[in-house]
């Protein structure tokens, strides 16, 4: 028998992401599901049929009205998902902070800038809220297990993280991969980013324009690779695998699959491989949603809520960011991102014969840095 609290929750935004939050509210015993809102009337219907006496709206701003006229009584809503497209989630989230609600979560990528991202958390720190943010990596069995091996040495110092992503892009799955990529390489600030875009398909997902095809190439300060090669269609160096990660270390490597149950280690004694592993029996919304259900209940004045899972989803969406500028601007991005300054135009056609005039350096007399 429970006897936790049980927390009411509402839903804004219930489209993929949105419904991943509400399957997950559902089927836990620490939340009970009250409201919920999409633009979209089908949606609210489908909810209305599925979930009997849920309060659906078309508006946000209607359901945190409601929400807040019924503060300390009955339809209160204890925590708030914000589900919406990026670009939206600093105006959505900042409204429901304004509720003080119990918790709040907000989907992947927190804004759709990192400078957006920084002032949700802010804001959601500096209100001592707990904030949950759905990254599916640091939530699964196989992916969790692997971060503990290489936390505990089995490869020795890591050095490279590859990954390979079909079917999607940087910003939409990107952020997923550099925000695992980050716990992998620890407190190990990131130095600069170099990156590439190809954008002939004028591909659009999820709300964004975004690459066709991109390699991603990012470096920290302590000399670690990030390398991500995304996009629409990506060549695989594993048949079947539209998703692959590769952790290379002083002493080892790890592969694994995305969101596949196993994983191949080559350390120690020779290759292995591990798995499949048994997934867990809640799904990764639900395990996130359950510790914020958790620090809600551990809450008070002289406890602060962890940020962990945030503050890597920001340093992800960094990453994200400082690609599509060096696209954008044709150069090294160097962090900290919010000191960089994009240099002026430049008509430089590098693989062309220099003219002999207009300026330059010569690259056989460069001083050393």
């Amino acid at each position: 028998m429970n006897d936790r609290p049980v927390y009411s929750a509402a839903v804004i935004g219930c489209g993929t992401g949105g419904m991943l939050s509400v399957r997950a509210l559902a089927a836990s015993e620490r939340f009970r599901l009250v409201a919920a809102c999409d633009l979209r009337p089908d949606v609210r219907d489908k909810l209305a049929a599925d979930h009997p006496g849920i309060r659906t709206y078309a508006d946000y701003r209607e359901l945190l009205a409601d929400a807040s006229a019924a503060a300390g009584t009955d339809g209160a809503i204890d925590v708030v998902c914000v589900s919406t497209y990026a670009p939206t989630h600093e105006e959505i989230a900042l409204a429901a902070l304004a509720n003080r609600p119990r918790g709040l979560l907000v989907e992947k990528p927190l804004g759709d800038t990192a400078a957006a991202g920084r002032r949700i958390l802010d804001a959601v720190t500096g209100s001592g809220t707990p904030l949950a943010v759905p990254h599916g990596l640091v939530a699964r069995p196989t992916s969790l297990e692997i971060l503990r091996r290489v936390r505990a040495g089995d490869i020795g110092e890591v050095r490279l993280v590859e990954i390979e992503c079909a079917g999607w892009d940087i910003i939409n799955a990107g952020i997923h991969w550099f925000q695992y990529a980050v716990n992998l390489l620890g407190s190990d600030p990131f130095a600069g980013v170099l990156a590439t875009c190809d954008t002939s398909s004028r591909t659009f997902r999820d709300g964004m324009r975004v690459e066709t095809e991109a390699v991603t190439y990012a470096w920290t300060l302590g000399g670690a690779r990030v390398v991500l090669h995304s996009g629409d269609y990506v060549a695989q160096s594993r048949p079947g695998k539209d998703t692959l990660f590769r952790v290379v270390g002083t002493e080892g490597l790890v592969e694994f699959w995305g969101w596949e149950n196993g994983y191949r280690i080559v350390a120690g004694s020779g290759p292995a491989d591990v798995g499949p592993i048994p997934d867990a029996d809640r799904s990764p919304h639900q395990v996130h949603l359950e510790e914020l259900a958790r620090q809600i209940d551990e809450g008070g004045p002289d406890h602060r809520p962890d940020y962990a899972v945030a503050d890597t989803s920001l340093r992800a969406l960094e990453l994200c960011e400082a690609a599509y500028l060096s696209h954008r601007h044709r150069c090294v991005v160097t962090f900290p991102l919010s000191e960089f300054v994009p240099p002026g135009a430049s008509d430089w056609d590098p693989g062309t014969p220099y003219p002999g005039k207009g300026g330059g350096r010569d690259g056989r007399r460069l001083e050393a840095r």
